[in-house]
C-alpha cells in the first residue's frame, strides 16, 4: 500500500522534475486541469512585454520583417512537427482547432470527389468533441451533395462502420470525455483499405503522448495549443497535411496569407504550394508569439519521457481512487489499459458537477463535462506525484462528508 512519504520520494527521483519551474502554479493549488487550459508559463510575460512594447510599440509595421512576425506560422509549426510526427515545414499554427478542421474536411471531401468517389459518409463518434460534430454538419449541409454524418457509441464499433460508403473517418485520437486512446495507424489503415481519408484532432494527444502522424500514415491532423502545450487561453491551433496529399487538395478559405505571393496583390488567387496553403487572412500575432514560449519546455524532454511520467501519474491516481473511494458510487471511465489511455482521468458520478465545485473551494481544480465526468488532467511537465495523494485525499473526504450537497455548488457557471 502505497503512502504519501511514498510519493515524496518518487518526486524526489523524478527526472522531469525540474520542469516545473518552467511555469507559474499558484501556492497552495493542486492544478489538474491542464488538459483544458495549460498554466501560464514563467517565459510568457516577458515575451508579451516584449512582443506589446518593443516589437509593437516600438518596431510598428517593420517588425513584420525585423521581428519575423511573416514566419511565425510556420516557425511554430516547426517546433510542433517533433510532437507529432511530422517533419519541417508540414505545420503551421493558425486560426482555431473548428476553422482548421473545416479546412481539412473540405478539403478531403474535395479530394475524394476528384478522385470518382461516391462516398459520403463522414464517419465520427457520438462521444466527440460537439465542435467537431458541429463543423461536419455545417459544411454537410453548405456543400448540399448529400453528405451525411454517421456516429458510434463505442471505439470497438469503427470497424464494423467503416464501410466503402465512409469518404472520411473524423476521430479525436484521445477521446475528450473518457480519455480512450486511439490506434492512429490502425485506424488509419482501415480507413484506407475502405478508400477512406482520415482526419486526426489532437487536441488532447499532442504534448501529452507520443503521436507518429507520417508513420501512422494518416491524411490530415489539427489541434490546439492552449491544453498540453500551454499556449494560452484561445491561442491558434495547428494544422497538418500528410506531404503526399499536400499538392492534391486546396482549402476553401483562400485568404491573403495563403497566396503564393500575397504581396503582388493581384485579384487572381495562386496558392501557395506548401502548408502556408491552409493559412487564411493575416495572423493574430500576440497570441502567436506567446505560443512558442509553452513549446520551449518540450525540448528539454522527449515525448517518451513525458508518456513515462504521465502513465505513472495516471496509475498512482486510479490506486490511490480504488483504495479509498471505491465505497463511494464513482465510475471510473478512462481505460486501464496503457494502449488505450490518454493523459487525463475521467470518473463518473451523478453530482459530478457539484464534486467538482467543492474540490475547487478546496484548492483542487479539475473539471466537468456533460454528462457526469469529472475530469483530472495529469500532465507530466508539472503535476507531483505527491499531489495526486492530496488530491484524492481531498476528492474521498469530500465524498465522505458529502460536502457537495452544498447548495451553492448547484448553481452552474457560464463554463463548467
Amino acid at each position: 500500500m502505497l503512502s504519501r512519504d511514498d510519493c515524496q520520494k518518487m518526486d524526489a527521483l523524478d527526472p522531469l522534475a525540474a520542469l516545473r519551474n518552467d511555469f507559474v502554479l499558484p501556492d497552495g493549488l493542486i492544478y489538474l486541469d491542464g488538459n483544458s487550459l495549460g498554466p501560464r508559463p514563467r517565459a510568457a510575460l516577458a515575451r508579451a512585454t516584449q512582443v506589446v512594447d518593443q516589437e509593437w510599440g516600438r518596431g510598428l509595421v517593420s517588425s513584420w520583417n525585423d521581428a519575423g512576425w511573416h514566419r511565425l506560422s510556420t516557425h511554430l509549426g516547426d517546433k510542433i512537427a517533433p510532437l507529432i510526427g511530422a517533419g519541417a515545414g508540414e505545420v503551421v499554427v493558425t486560426d482555431t482547432t473548428s476553422i482548421n478542421l473545416f479546412k481539412v474536411l473540405a478539403a478531403a471531401l474535395q479530394l475524394q470527389t476528384e478522385r470518382g468517389s461516391n462516398a459520403r459518409v463522414i464517419l465520427s463518434e457520438t462521444s466527440n468533441f460537439p465542435s467537431d460534430l458541429y463543423m461536419a454538419e455545417g459544411l454537410s449541409d453548405l456543400l448540399d451533395r448529400g453528405y451525411t454524418l454517421k456516429l458510434v457509441d463505442h471505439p470497438d464499433e469503427i470497424a464494423n462502420a467503416m464501410t466503402t460508403d465512409v469518404a472520411v473517418m473524423m476521430i479525436t485520437q484521445v477521446n475528450y470525455k473518457s480519455g480512450y486512446m486511439h490506434d492512429i495507424a490502425a485506424l488509419t489503415k482501415l480507413a484506407h483499405d475502405n478508400g477512406a481519408l482520415t482526419i486526426w484532432d489532437l487536441a488532447h494527444s499532442a504534448g501529452a503522448v507520443p503521436v507518429d502522424l507520417k508513420g501512422a500514415q494518416a491524411d490530415f491532423a489539427i489541434g490546439c495549443t492552449y491544453k498540453y502545450l500551454n499556449g494560452g487561453p484561445g491561442a491558434p491551433a495547428f494544422v497538418w497535411v500528410s506531404p503526399q496529399l499536400l499538392p492534391l487538395v486546396r482549402q476553401p478559405l483562400t485568404g491573403w496569407w495563403s497566396h503564393a505571393k500575397p504581396f503582388a496583390m493581384k485579384p487572381g488567387y495562386e496558392a501557395s504550394r506548401g502548408i502556408e496553403q491552409f493559412l487564411c487572412g493575416t495572423q493574430p500575432i500576440v497570441s502567436l508569439s506567446l505560443v512558442e514560449c509553452g513549446l520551449e519546455s518540450f525540448a528539454k524532454t522527449s515525448m517518451n519521457a513525458l508518456r513515462e511520467k504521465s502513465l505513472a501519474l495516471t496509475d498512482l491516481f486510479f490506486a490511490c481512487a480504488q483504495e479509498r473511494c471505491a465505497h463511494h458510487p464513482v465510475k471510473l471511465v478512462t481505460p486501464l489499459n496503457h494502449k488505450h489511455r490518454g493523459s487525463h482521468v475521467s470518473f463518473e458520478h451523478e453530482n459530478g458537477y457539484e464534486v467538482i465545485r467543492a474540490l475547487a473551494d478546496r484548492g483542487v481544480i479539475g473539471d466537468y463535462r456533460e454528462p457526469k465526468i469529472m475530469r483530472f488532467g495529469l500532465t507530466p511537465l508539472y503535476t507531483t506525484f505527491t499531489e495526486v495523494w492530496d488530491a484524492v485525499d481531498i476528492l474521498t473526504d469530500i465524498l465522505d462528508r458529502e460536502s457537495w450537497r452544498d447548495a451553492r455548488y448547484a448553481e452552474r457557471n457560464a463554463v463548467t
